[in-house]
C-alpha cells in the first residue's frame, strides 16, 4: 500500500497507508484528516477536499480536467499545485507523496 503524508496548515504530518485505485481523498477520509471535508463524496461538484499537491509529485499525475479546473478557479486559496483530491487516483507510484491542506478547510 503506497504511504501519503498530509499536512495540515500547523504543519502537523499524518501518513496513512492508501489503496491503490481508490481516490486521494478516500484515503484522507478513511483516516479522518481534518480539512478533506468531501461534501459532495468525491463527486467533483464542492470543492471540499482540495489540497495542495506538492512536486515532484503534483507533475507525476495526469493533468485536471476541464471540469475539476472550473472548481479549482473558485476556491479562496487556489494554487498551482492545487487539485481537488476526489480526483486523484492513487497508484503505488505515489508511495511518498505530500499531500498540503489549505487553511480554509480546516
Amino acid at each position: 500500500m503506497p504511504k501519503i503524508i498530509f499536512v495540515e496548515p500547523d504543519g502537523k504530518s499524518h501518513t496513512v497507508e492508501a489503496i491503490a485505485g481508490r481516490s486521494l481523498m478516500q484515503a484522507a477520509t478513511d483516516n479522518s484528516i481534518p480539512g478533506i471535508v468531501a461534501e459532495c463524496g468525491g463527486n467533483c461538484s464542492c470543492g471540499t477536499c482540495h489540497a495542495y499537491i506538492e512536486s515532484p509529485w503534483h507533475s507525476c499525475l495526469p493533468p485536471a480536467t476541464a471540469h475539476e479546473n472550473s472548481m479549482l478557479e473558485g476556491l479562496l486559496e487556489f494554487q498551482s499545485e492545487s487539485r481537488l483530491s476526489c480526483q486523484i487516483e492513487v497508484t503505488d507510484d505515489l508511495d511518498g507523496m505530500v499531500v498540503r491542506l489549505p487553511l480554509t478547510q480546516t
